[in-house]
């Protein structure tokens, strides 16, 4: 699955696209690093031309082949999707990139941004609701104070069913910045997904998620328990992306048989 926003068009073959290839193939080259994350820049002569860019995995397939695959794709499809924008985030379910014409570092940006639900409702949707903001109250203040901004967190809703939660931030903000986000974005839960079995908030600084199927990677110390009777049936995985571009549509259906719908406008 993959979800992209683009804005404000460079022209073709021009000094900004050649030093936007240089930055991707940066970006491409250093997805191996350990904390799934890295940050650069690309200029030349003009300021007018340089590009910003960054990469983030999900903080729990950092470090894995999955990351890397995961940035080469981003990196390939997002010039493909959008050929002639400065201005791109694109979002997988294992990373993230964002390239700008705009120096955006070290600050939370919370515009554009997406939501995604679930069409499925929880029962007892007010107790479910309560486990789901405790779950990510724990996931925001972890991860704000985390190295690797990154946090999950899993809750029991009842005997057979657990509520999984995820939030993460860019590792260039700080921690005041991080939890910020990520609790802006956990605001949109009661708006947009108001006791579906699964959402997700992204924005181009942080993301959150929760699912009542374990969607990340467990280690040993924090995996659950074996449930003893089924749970509902998780989603099926997402077919290969297909270049969704929210752009071009304010509500639509996501790849992965989700509803997506566009948060704010951007600039």
């Amino acid at each position: 699955m993959n979800l992209m926003i683009k804005t404000t068009t460079l022209t073709p073959n021009s000094t900004f696209q050649s030093n936007l290839n240089r930055l991707l193939s940066t970006l491409s080259s250093n997805a191996t690093r350990p904390s799934g994350f890295y940050n650069g820049t690309a200029s030349s002569s003009s300021p007018n031309d340089t590009v910003y860019g960054l990469f983030l995995c999900r903080g729990d397939v950092a470090a894995t082949d999955a990351c890397k695959t995961c940035v080469s794709t981003a990196t390939s499809e997002a010039v493909q999707l959008c050929p002639i924008e400065k201005q791109v985030v694109i979002w997988y379910d294992d990373c993230m990139l964002r390239y700008s014409n705009e120096s955006f570092f070290s600050t939370a940006a919370e515009s554009p941004g997406l939501f995604m639900w679930n069409t499925q409702n929880a029962t007892e949707r007010t107790r479910f609701n309560q486990v789901l903001a405790t779950g990510m109250n724990d996931v925001a203040t972890e991860a704000a104070n985390d190295a690797d901004k990154f946090a999950t967190s899993q809750a029991n809703f009842s005997a057979l069913v657990s509520v999984y939660s995820l939030g993460q931030c860019t590792q260039d903000l700080s921690a005041a910045d991080c939890n910020g986000c990520l609790r802006g974005a956990i605001a949109q839960f009661p708006t947009c997904c108001n006791g579906k079995l699964g959402a997700r908030v992204l924005y181009p600084s942080c993301t959150v998620r929760y699912e009542v199927y374990p969607f990340y990677r467990q280690n040993s110390t924090s995996a659950p328990q074996p449930s003893t009777g089924p749970l509902p049936p998780s989603p099926p995985p997402p077919p290969a992306p297909k270049g969704l571009t929210i752009m071009e549509r304010n509500e639509g259906v996501g790849v992965d048989g989700s509803v997506v719908e566009r948060l704010m406008q951007s600039k």
